[in-house]
C-alpha cells in the first residue's frame, strides 16, 4: 500500500528567492508526522505545495500513489486533503455554522448535516456559537472553527499550520488533544507546529527544515534527544537533558 502522501524532491521558487530545495518526504497511513524549522525555512510553503496553492518548479507531489503536483486546489481537497492554515483565515462576517457550511461545498447536500454534527461533536463550544459572527470568537474558539471547517470535507489527509499560535497553554492543550481524536479516527496529519516538544510528543515522525532543505529527520523520539535539535528548538543547553 503506498503512503498517504509523498514529496520527491520538491523545489519552490517565490519570484527570484528559492523557498524549497529539494524537499522529500513521506506520511504513512493513519500517521502524524511534523515539519519543524525556524522562521522562513520552508515550513509553511511545504503545506501550500501539497494543497496547490503554491506551485513546484520541480519535483512530484503524490497523494496515495496518484501525482497531484499540478492538480488545481479544490480537486485537491475533493481527493482529500484539507489545509488549516496560520492565521486560520475563516470568514469573519459569516456565522459559524456558515463558516462550517463553506467548508462543505464540495460534500452531498444529504451528508452535510453529519459533518456538521461531526465538527460540533469534536468542539461542543462551536454547536453553542451556531449563529454567533466568527470574527466575534476567541482566538481559540477561532481555531477550533478552522479545523472544523477542514474536516467538512472528510479528509484523509490534514495539514495543519501552527495550530497553537497565539493559544494560551490550556487551549493548546485542548486543540491537541483534539489533533490525537483525528488522527485516531484514520486521519493522516502532517503538521506545522512552534511548540516542537508538543509537536515531537504528539507526531510519531519529524523532519527539520533549514533554509528550504531538510537538515535532519527520523523518529520523533530520537530527534528529541538530537543535540541539534535540543539547541535549536526545544531550548535545552548543550549538556542538558530532555525533561
Amino acid at each position: 500500500m503506498s503512503p498517504t502522501l509523498t514529496l520527491e524532491d520538491v523545489a519552490v521558487h517565490y519570484g527570484q528567492r528559492l523557498a524549497l530545495d529539494g524537499v522529500s518526504l513521506t506520511v504513512e497511513r493513519g500517521e502524524i508526522v511534523t515539519l519543524l524549522g525556524a522562521n522562513g525555512s520552508g515550513k509553511s510553503t511545504t503545506l501550500r505545495a501539497i494543497s496547490g496553492l503554491v506551485r513546484p518548479v520541480r519535483g512530484r507531489v503524490v497523494y496515495e500513489g496518484r501525482d497531484i503536483t499540478q492538480a488545481p486546489a479544490d480537486a485537491i481537497v475533493a481527493a482529500g486533503i484539507t489545509h488549516v492554515p496560520e492565521g486560520r483565515e475563516i470568514f469573519p462576517e459569516f456565522t459559524v455554522l456558515e463558516n462550517l457550511l463553506v467548508g462543505g461545498h464540495t460534500v452531498a447536500r444529504r451528508d452535510v448535516a453529519a459533518r456538521v454534527d461531526r465538527a460540533f461533536e469534536l468542539f461542543p463550544v462551536l454547536r453553542e456559537r451556531g449563529g454567533q459572527l466568527a470574527g466575534t470568537l476567541s482566538g481559540g474558539e477561532q481555531q477550533m472553527l478552522a479545523i472544523g471547517r477542514a474536516l467538512m470535507a472528510r479528509p484523509r489527509l490534514l495539514l495543519l499550520d501552527e495550530p497553537s499560535l497565539g493559544l494560551a497553554p490550556m487551549l493548546a492543550a485542548e486543540i491537541f488533544r483534539t489533533i490525537r481524536r483525528i488522527n485516531e479516527s484514520g486521519v493522516a496529519v502532517l503538521l506545522v507546529e512552534q511548540n516542537a516538544r508538543r509537536a515531537l510528543r504528539l507526531a510519531a515522525r519529524a523532519y527539520v527544515l533549514e533554509t528550504g532543505r531538510v537538515a535532519v529527520a527520523g523518529a520523533s523520539a530520537a530527534l528529541a534527544d538530537d543535540p541539534r535539535v535540543r539547541i535549536a528548538y526545544l531550548g535545552f543547553g548543550r549538556n542538558a537533558a530532555p525533561r
